[in-house]
């Protein structure tokens, strides 16, 4: 059985991506009441979801952007119970052929906009409390890979941020959770090779728990069977 979580709001970036889509699903399963992120608006979506209480659009590594989405949110709906940040990107190359471009390509993604999110979020919950999901991943849980220096370097960088946010709040009613990831899995029949996405988006749903809030800082290895 889902858990209840009719009373909650939760933001959700990259709500169109894959993974997005599948905790779109679990959330709805809830009754939970979910405000979508992204860069653009897929109306299909929207429409096929009745969860879906507010569909925004913002590039969020820009910071303008993100302030503004979020006092649009607060404005709409009110102050999120929960956000779960999605939206990042992966790159693998060897190092000497890794571009600054490149690389900031996957700052930008990975570490920046999960600041600003996670930031401008917390100027909203700080009254009433609330928590913070960001999706890391095996290389910045554990160690670094071979050829994927760029994503390592900040998958490490998001675990650091949400260990500190976790520290720096802790007390206050406001938690912080990392899930790392081996490969994500979406494609029936699944192998060992991976987690499927629907176990991580049931993930999320379990941190907007009580009893999920009581891992506050920790970093749930998701590495499949």
């Amino acid at each position: 059985m889902a858990a209840s979580l009719e009373d909650k709001r939760i933001v959700l970036t990259g709500s169109t991506g894959r993974l997005g889509r599948q905790i779109v699903k679990a959330f709805a399963d809830t009754g939970a009441s979910l405000i979508t992120v992204d860069r653009s608006i897929d109306m299909e979506l929207v429409e096929q979801n009745e969860h879906i209480l507010l569909a925004t659009v913002a590039d969020v590594t820009e910071e303008s952007a993100v302030v503004d989405c979020f006092a649009h949110i607060l404005d709409e709906t009110g102050t999120p119970d929960m956000v779960i940040h999605t939206i990042g990107g992966w790159d693998g190359r060897p190092l000497l052929d890794t571009s600054l471009e490149s690389w900031q390509s996957m700052l930008d993604l990975n570490l920046t906009s999960s600041f600003l999110v996670f930031r401008e979020a917390l100027r909203h919950m700080n009254e009433k409390g609330g928590g913070l999901v960001g999706i890391t991943a095996g290389q910045g849980a554990d160690r670094g890979v071979a050829q994927q220096a760029a994503y390592s370097a900040t998958k490490g960088g998001l675990t650091r941020l949400i260990e500190s946010i976790a520290d720096e709040y802790k007390g206050t009613g406001i938690t912080a959770h990392a899930i790392a990831p081996a490969m994500i899995l979406f494609e029936e029949p699944y192998d060992n090779s991976g987690v499927p996405a629907r176990d991580l988006a049931e993930l999320c749903v379990y941190l907007s728990t009580e009893a999920g809030r009581s891992l506050n800082g920790a970093t749930l290895r998701a590495y499949g069977a």
